[in-house]
């Protein structure tokens, strides 16, 4: 392997010049494994106390906002039925209700009320995710830009009353494991439930992000739409026979009434984006959690092995944004709900020639310009400011086309210009 460019290794000593205020002596670091996470430390698992502070500390994400002015009576939703209260709620939150997507294995706090006659449903934009079963309570998980996921939990009001609204501790048994990095963060499971729901097999135990093989995905949810997909785990019911596990189809809509629902979807593209998401939420929030707990512990200074692992998680986030190991689409591609796709590209940033990150592929990768939309979100904007400024100087390097970083070699030069294009016109920030 050819050594570094002199030209890049210039380019790089000097665009970490900001982050030296941060890191306070930090080096490159080296090229470490991505699936490195720090769930052997169990320093990192202690989020009551200082420097996160998770149960005490402010909040400033859009649910906690939202049920203030519920709280207050400075709005009301409609009450008239559970999916009219849903419906007003989404909407508020500004979370399309074609995002809803289907799952019936019992891998969630109201494990009782879900079974493939009766899904849960999950609706989500970039910083809220709400789930609802028909009987049952509703969940919100929301992003704070410095506490990473919210839990919340609540009955459908009724008489007129605002909504009692509980934040949960109890979700953190698995939104803060393993599975997260011990972050507070989002949690997707596949798995073949039984006939009544509960789980027989499992896979991608403690993965999420779109490197994950579409094979190995959707276990225990409900997939509709066109996607070309010849195998996966969604659709599907087993039992045990003998020792082996036997499948057989559960067709969307044949042991429950879509009517229970606001529509009758679980389309594949709200499906591919939310593991996406995820796995974008989960590394930005480790990230953050990782810089706040060594800067604590160093009184505001990281030792060069800390400096050396936030380089490292600088350049996983990187890769993540600039989907380097992006799983590839089925031949032929997908067709996402174009309800769905009218409500996503809603709220498009565009630059001056309207090109927007939101812009849409499906034909071997998700997005025509593969650099993540998340980069928007509460998640990346509550990143410390050095560490923000890192990543985005190590999206410079990557788009560079007179020095090519051989690691981005797969984005061609004009989806190279047209990223950095839609970067400097719609980020107010970015160097």
């Amino acid at each position: 392997m050819s050594g570094p460019h002199p030209m890049r290794s210039l380019t790089r000593l000097i665009a970490l010049g900001g982050f030296i205020a941060f890191l306070l002596g930090s080096h490159v670091a080296s090229d470490a494994s991505d699936e490195s996470r720090f769930e052997d430390n169990d320093d990192f698992a202690i989020l009551e106390g200082p420097p996160h502070h998770y149960w005490t500390r402010p909040l400033n994400d859009r649910f906690t906002r939202l049920s203030k002015d519920l709280a207050a009576g400075r709005l009301s939703l409609d009450q008239s039925s559970d999916i009219a209260f849903l419906t007003d709620l989404l909407n508020e939150l500004a979370i399309p209700v074609s995002s809803q997507l289907l799952v019936y294995s019992t891998t969630s706090l109201q494990l009782r009320f879900i079974s493939p006659r009766n899904p849960r449903a999950v609706y989500f934009n970039e910083d809220v995710y709400v789930g609802f079963i028909p009987g049952g309570r509703i969940e919100i998980i929301s992003i704070d830009p410095e506490a990473g996921a919210i839990f919340y939990i609540f009955d459908v009001p009724r008489d007129n009353r605002p909504p009692v609204v509980e934040r949960s501790n109890r979700c953190m048994n698995c939104h803060a494991d393993a599975s997260t990095g011990n972050v507070p963060g989002l949690v997707l499971e596949s798995v073949v439930p039984g006939r009544t729901g509960g789980s027989l097999d499992a896979f991608r135990r403690n993965e999420s992000g779109h490197a994950i093989p579409l094979g190995e995905r959707f276990g225990g949810w409900h997939v509709t739409g066109a996607h070309n997909l010849e195998k996966h785990w969604g659709n599907l019911i087993g039992r045990m026979s003998n020792g082996e596990l036997l499948t057989q189809p559960l067709e969307p809509g044949t042991r429950f009434d879509w009517s229970k629902y606001p529509v009758a979807t679980s389309d594949i593209l709200p499906h591919l984006l939310l593991e996406h998401q995820s796995g974008f939420v989960n590394r930005t929030i480790e990230a953050h959690y990782r810089a706040r707990s060594y800067l604590h512990e160093g009184n505001g200074r990281l030792s060069p092995e800390q400096a050396d692992e936030m380089n490292r998680q600088a350049r996983l986030i990187t890769r993540y944004l600039l989907f380097a190991d992006e799983a590839p689409l089925p031949k032929g591609g997908i067709e996402g709900d174009l309800g769905f796709v009218e409500q996503f590209l809603a709220a498009r940033k565009t630059d001056s020639m309207n090109r927007s990150l939101k812009d849409l592929n499906l034909d071997n990768r998700l997005l025509k310009y593969r650099c993540s939309y998340m980069i928007y979100s509460a998640a990346f904007r509550g990143l410390p400011e050095g560490f923000r400024q890192q990543v985005y100087r190590r999206i410079q390097e990557a788009l560079d086309t007179q020095n090519p970083d051989p690691d981005y070699r797969y984005l061609p030069n004009a989806e190279k210009k047209a990223i950095a294009a839609i970067l400097h016109e719609t980020i107010p920030d970015f160097p």
